[in-house]
């Protein structure tokens, strides 16, 4: 059915609608009518005998509908003038006597809004909706009609009009497998899980409804009637909105959400509703989809043991078939009852944890913050093993999951802390990549859990957490949102110690409310006359820069474990003897083991606050252990109060946690600290990657040969300042070295000749910013020959991001992405479209326990998972098949909260050998992807051919319904991946665009 309002529609709608009624019933013919507006769809239920004798029923409103389709229908009509209603009646039953009707059948009518009404048609059968008036008569009219064509009356069936009285209101709603967010688009496949709602007063008409069975998109798409009886309508939709709430349907798509806006719609209750009802209410295609995280998280599972680990294993090494043991805090127990009994998720069950430093910076700011650290007697300490130690040891790779459950034992033991190094530096890119969980959700959840530790985070000055440089308004942007989510102490760095870089960062991090710790990176050796590169008063001079450009708290950062003993004594010294009154805190990496050594020299020569990792997390390229710098200080006026029992209990965990990340376990190639970081000075984070790279290269036993290329490589670049990003460059640099078996000598002699890696290149143009002392010549000139340089501070010239346009886009495909995605997507733009796919396809994996979300499973291991504070699935993995289907795939079998599930995964090795129709990439806006299953009707495009956007592509039809596929932008077809007659899936590729 179409409604032509101009003439140059008609021919379009015609063929349109005559195509469809031809797929449909084999008979493309139309009728042409008067179009009313604003009218209510009212139909008159007839039975009629043999003899002569015909009753009604009573009417349906069955005026809410779309694209002309019944969507729900009411009997009887509510707020129909009774004197329309005898009208109606009399002249439906007038015309079936006239014609001698027999059996039941509907006459359908059209009713304006001053109460007149228009015939349209007699149905001369039994309607969908015959349900709602069996309801409120309490006449089986199936049963009816069985009894008239054996030949018995109506009057011998107890059937006279006065004995046909109504009783109540029933609603009938038609549960469809369409998608209201995509204009009710058909939707196809198979019902993995099917549960209805049910109870006194609902009555479910359905055929093919239970898990298991497939969906075709050459059937009409409904799947249920769901109908609801009570004495009034408000009653009527109530019990219809509680049982639909109680439908879980996984697998295809439904209409139900749509259904409950209608149900609560104030107009629809009070019954004033005419076909117009949907198109002007535009507010009832605004609903919550469902989450669907079990089904997801079973597909995820089932992923897993189908085709292996989402996350690159870096070893053979299994993790540890282990359940950490949690050390307990005191709980309180009437606060624990009191959440319990509000259900409210963010309700305290545990005791307060102790004030700590937080408290004064949140009341009185970061100045009062920093006097207050610089008064304190003892040492204070931060604790790096939520990021810093992770990362050198473990690749990155711990997740939200295990941090979580160990915060509130911190926050409750750890309070006097300077802080809790959490975040920053290579967690934010892991956790989108690897661990698909959303960092700033961990940010939020741990400030949930240590409300009274200062957070503090690894931010590269004008890189934020990136590797590149970005437009100053994403760096401050960046900062703003971390303040908001719970971040406190910014410590600001450069790769290079370049100041202009080194300055914007402190800018964007003192902007946005945060503690400034502004870091000097250091390298080299300031106790070795002969290193007169870094010397002290290298350093002395950069810290009085940053002290002059508005520091809070001034930082050394010994990246690779260079400062010796002796050298922290003459460097701290000197720095405290030109800056009295600001608070110096010292980072370092326990390389060379002799971390706690130079801690404590830190400590007696007027450092204020040291970096340690507790016990089972410290040592090689980790920071010094806690408990030894703890142990070395008790009793002296440096004691940090920190109890020894609680750094035990606190180590015993993540000892045992640590065996749950045994694929990415440093000690699998590094057996101990090495004095040798003194000569080739690569960065502790570093040097573990370095060292996994050499043996994914093939190149292990030539690590030592990397090793030394490391060193040969910064003095080729003019010993630069070495860390993330530079370091970078020092590594590709060194790696590319030992793959070409090249010394110092041969790469300045053949420079000119040499394809070097893309980021000594860039750090050469000037992309990092400047190094110290310069660019080294005449490598450089060799190097870069006529390619263009940066001159200054390379984000300096780059334009400002705009954030509303770079939403817009992320909605295109991501509908419910929020301000912390979008800033996500500015820095790690395709990492995190990767993440928000990955997430809207498998749900929260981060709920998930580590080894098995990264191994998956055991088949018939039983397991839990909380989703959501009252929410767990009790899952247990049953079997996997071993044959496959057409289409490449396993059916893999669990039992979840005691109900049989099963999920169809492709296997990937598999599919190989088969033929299997593409898929268009939702990432390539140049693919053009099916919008629904169907079968391909018609082509209007062929390749070569250019096209404006919304053209024409291609025609589909499911279900009854045709949809014409319009060029999302203009472009030339490039190919076509159809053909006429293809039956296709959802997002099959239909071509792609140039």
């Amino acid at each position: 059915m179409r409604v032509v309002r101009r003439m140059e529609e008609v021919r379009e709608s015609f063929q349109r609608a005559s195509s469809e009624a031809q797929a449909a019933f084999g008979n493309g013919a139309m009728f042409i009518e008067k179009f009313i507006e604003r009218p209510r769809h009212i139909e008159v239920q007839l039975l009629g005998d043999h003899a002569g004798n015909v009753v009604h029923l009573y009417e349906r409103d069955c005026s809410v509908q779309r694209r002309h389709q019944k969507v729900v229908e009411i009997a009887p009509a509510p707020s129909l003038d009774p004197k329309v209603r005898d009208k109606m009646t009399e002249h439906a039953v007038k015309l079936a006597k006239h014609v001698g009707y027999a059996n039941a059948g509907t006459v359908e009518f059209l009713a304006d809004e001053s109460g007149n009404f228009y015939f349209i048609e007699v149905n001369a059968r039994l309607q969908v909706e015959h349900t709602v008036t069996e309801e409120i008569t309490g006449i089986d009219l199936v049963q009816s009609q069985i009894h008239i064509a054996e030949g018995m009356t109506l009057p011998e069936l107890g059937m006279t009009q006065e004995k046909i009285v109504p009783q109540g209101f029933a609603i009938q709603c038609r549960v469809t497998t369409e998608d209201p967010a995509k204009n009710f688009q058909p939707d196809t496949g198979r019902i993995e899980v099917f549960r209805s709602g049910e109870g006194m007063g609902i009555r479910l008409d359905s055929a093919s409804a239970f898990a298991g069975a497939i969906v075709s998109p050459y059937y009409d798409s409904l799947l249920v009637k769901v109908i609801a009886h009570a004495g009034d309508l408000q009653s009527s939709c109530a019990k219809m909105n509680r049982a639909l709430r109680e439908f879980r349907v996984r697998g295809v798509k439904t209409n139900i959400p749509f259904l409950l806006n209608v149900l609560e719609n104030q107009k629809f209750l009070n019954g004033n509703v005419d076909t117009y009802f949907i198109d002007e209410n535009p507010q009832l295609f605004q609903f919550q989809p469902s989450q669907n995280r079990a089904q997801k998280l079973l597909n995820y599972l089932g992923t897993v043991l189908v085709n292996g680990p989402s996350t690159p294993l870096a070893t053979s090494l299994k993790p540890a078939e282990i359940k950490p043991q949690i050390p307990q805090i005191a709980r309180d127990f009437a606060k624990l009852a009191a959440a319990e009994e509000t259900m409210d998720p963010d309700a305290p069950g545990i005791l307060e944890p102790p004030q700590g430093l937080r408290k004064i910076l949140k009341e009185e700011g970061p100045e009062a913050f920093a006097k207050a650290v610089r008064a304190k007697k003892e040492l204070l300490l931060m604790d790096t093993t939520f990021r810093d130690a992770h990362q050198s040891l473990l690749a990155t790779r711990v997740r939200s999951h295990d941090l979580l459950q160990i915060s509130p034992f911190v926050s409750h033991k750890f309070s006097n802390l300077y802080a809790l190094e959490n975040w920053g530096g290579a967690t934010f890119d892991v956790a989108l990549r690897f661990l698909h969980e959303c960092p700033w959700e961990r940010l939020e959840d741990m400030r949930k859990t240590i409300p009274n530790i200062p957070f503090q985070m690894l931010l590269r000055g004008a890189n934020a957490v990136g590797y590149t440089n970005y437009p100053d308004n994403v760096v401050f942007k960046f900062c703003e949102l971390a303040v908001q989510t719970g971040m406190d102490i910014f410590r600001v760095f450069d790769s290079l110690n370049y100041l202009p870089n080194l300055i914007l960062g402190m800018e964007a991090a003192g902007k946005a409310g945060g503690v400034v710790e502004a870091a000097i990176s250091y390298t080299g050796d300031v106790s070795d006359p002969k290193r007169t590169k870094y010397d002290l008063k290298y350093y002395t001079n950069l810290a009085d820069e940053l002290v002059k450009a508005g520091t809070h708290v001034l930082s050394i950062k010994d990246m690779a474990g260079l400062l010796k003993p002796k050298a922290a004594s003459l460097l701290i010294d000197a720095i405290r003897q030109k800056q009295p009154d600001v608070p110096i805190h010292i980072h370092t990496h326990d390389t060379a083991g002799a971390g706690v050594a130079s801690m404590l020299a830190c400590a007696e020569a007027g450092a204020d606050v040291v970096d340690i990792a507790v016990d089972s997390m410290s040592g090689m390229t980790s920071q010094p252990s806690m408990g030894a710098v703890v142990a070395s200080l008790q009793g002296t006026p440096l004691d940090t109060g920190i109890k020894l029992t609680d750094i035990s209990e606190y180590s015993a965990y993540w000892e045992q946690t640590r065996t749950l990340y045994a694929p990415f376990e440093c000690t699998t190639t590094m057996k101990s600290g090495n004095a040798d970081v003194y000569l080739n000075e690569i960065p502790g984070g570093q040097y573990t990657n370095l060292q996994f790279q050499a043996y994914s290269l093939g190149l292990g036993e030539f690590f030592e040969d990397v090793k030394k290329a490391y060193r040969e490589a910064n003095l080729l670049l003019g010993d630069i300042i070495k860390v993330t990003p530079s370091s970078k460059v020092v590594g590709d640099f060194a790696q590319f070295m030992v793959q070409n078996k090249l010394s110092a000598a041969e790469v300045l002699e053949k420079a000119e000749e040499l394809s070097f890696p893309k980021s000594v290149v860039e750090f050469l143009q000037g992309a990092i910013g400047e190094p110290y002392g310069g660019f080294p010549e005449p490598l450089r000139s060799k190097v870069l020959k006529a390619m263009p340089r940066i001159e200054g501070r390379p984000g300096a010239s780059l334009p400002s991001l705009d954030f509303a346009a770079l939403k817009t886009q992320l909605k295109e495909s991501h509908p419910h992405v929020t301000d912390k995605d979008v800033m996500s997507a500015a820095l790690y733009p395709q990492v995190t479209e990767d993440y928000l796919n990955f997430k809207e396809l498998f749900g929260p994996v981060d709920k998930l326990d580590t080894r098995i979300f990264l191994t998956g499973p055991k088949v018939g291991e039983e397991f839990e998972v909380t989703i959501a504070r009252g929410k767990t699935l009790g899952i247990k993995t049953l079997a996997m098949a071993e044959d496959l289907t057409a289409n490449g795939e396993r059916e893999v079998f669990f039992e979840m909260n005691g109900q049989l599930r099963s999920v169809f995964i492709r296997d990937k090795e598999a599919v190989k050998e088969l033929h299997i129709h593409p898929k268009a990439s939702k990432s390539d806006k140049s693919q053009v992807g099916a919008p629904m299953p169907g079968t391909v009707i018609d082509i209007r495009v062929k390749v070569g051919d250019t096209v404006e956007k919304g053209a024409p592509l291609v025609v589909l039809s499911a279900m009854k319904m045709e949809m014409v596929v319009q060029a999302p932008k203009a472009g030339k077809i490039k190919s076509l991946d159809i053909s006429q007659g293809m039956k296709l899936e959802g997002d099959d590729l239909l071509l792609t665009m140039e």
